[in-house]
Formats: C-alpha cells, structure tokens, sequence
C-alpha cells in the first residue's frame, strides 16, 4: 500500500472538511490509503510553545511524513491572499528535503478555505504550490471534465479544491466543493499510483 500525505491547517474547520474529503477519494483507489497530518499554530511568545503532541486531531507532521508519501494534498485557510504562516513556517523548515531531492517527481495538490467568497482563493492556492515547485514535485489541478466545476457558485477552482467558509467560518462545504474535493484526491491517488510512487531523486537533471 502507498500512502498520500494530505497535510493541511484548519481554525475554523473549512479547509479540514475538504481534507477529510480529499482523504475519502485517495481512499477510493484502490492499494492507496491517506495519512492525514496538521501543523503546530505559530505563537508569537516564545514562553508558549505548542505541546508535542495536539490535544486532538491528526498528528503534527514530520519530515519523514513528507520522505514516505507516494505524493502530497496540502492545505491552508487564506491570510491576505497567502497561505497560512504555520504552514508556510513549516515548509522553510524542509531545506533537508530540497537539498536531498527527496520530493522530486512526486504528485502534489493545493486546497484552501476562505473567508469570503473573493478572499484570495486562487492566490493562496498559487502560493503553496511555490514551494511545491521548488522542490521538483508534479502539480495537479482540477479538470473542467468535471460538472461540478463549472456548476459550483461557491468554491472550487481548477488550481485545486476550495471552500467558501463565510465570515465567521461557519458555512458547510457544498455539495460541490466536496465532491471537487473528492475527485481531487482520487486524482492525486491514481496518479501517484501510475507514477509508482514518483520520481528517484535527481530524475530529469
């Protein structure tokens, strides 16, 4: 069995209704199975670290999550058209795995949650596959085969998954956003599947 890291930041919980989604449709293809991870909120007093373990939810992600996954959804809330600093934290911390080429040639895929339906979807989603690239992974998009994509009047972008939360955060995903959510880990699964795993380090240079 392979395994597709899906990795994301949620506060609200919009962008973890699409990672649970998104880990449904890895889970639809066949020999691949999902390992769902988060990361630690960045505190600005450095006398209140966040505990080694989350008090509940997925496990904090390690580096060796990023090593074994056949490929990778990443996920953040908006912030000013952004990803998210946690997350964004997270990944300058991962110059190991660039130096390694541990990440070449596997499949990825960028999702998000925002706050009003015009908050910067698409520009956070361009944000986190800037890392993405850097480091020699395969981005995915979402297909306009797909209806809901051209029906949605909520989220859903074909840079990848998204979800209009409203305001407080408080609206549900669509029947649209989850289904797109849905297809993009299937997606991200069977590609990974045909890639057997992605790239040796180092392929293509």
């Amino acid at each position: 069995m392979q395994e597709i890291l899906i990795l994301y930041y949620s506060v609200h919980g919009g962008t973890g209704q699409l990672a649970e989604a998104i880990a449904r449709g890895v889970a639809e293809v066949p020999g691949m199975l999902p390992r769902v991870r988060t990361v630690p909120r960045v505190s600005s007093r450095v006398e209140a670290p966040e505990p080694a373990v989350p008090a509940d939810g997925p496990p904090y992600v390690e580096l060796a999550d990023l090593q074994e996954c056949a490929g990778l959804a990443l996920g953040s809330p908006t912030r000013f058209g952004n990803m998210a600093a946690p997350m964004k934290y997270f990944w300058d911390q991962t110059a190991p795995l660039w130096l390694a080429g541990a990440l070449e040639g596997k499949p990825a895929a960028v999702f998000t949650s925002t706050g009003s339906l015009h908050g910067g979807q698409e520009s956070t989603l361009l944000s986190m596959m800037l890392p993405l690239l850097h480091h020699g992974m395969l981005l995915l998009g979402l297909p306009y085969s797909l209806p809901q994509l051209g029906a949605t009047r909520s989220g859903g972008t074909p840079y990848g998954a998204s979800h209009h939360g409203g305001g407080d955060g408080a609206l549900p995903a669509s029947s649209e956003e989850l289904q797109l959510a849905l297809a993009l880990g299937r997606r991200l699964a069977a590609t990974a599947q045909r890639l057997g795993g992605g790239a040796p380090a180092g392929a293509g240079s």
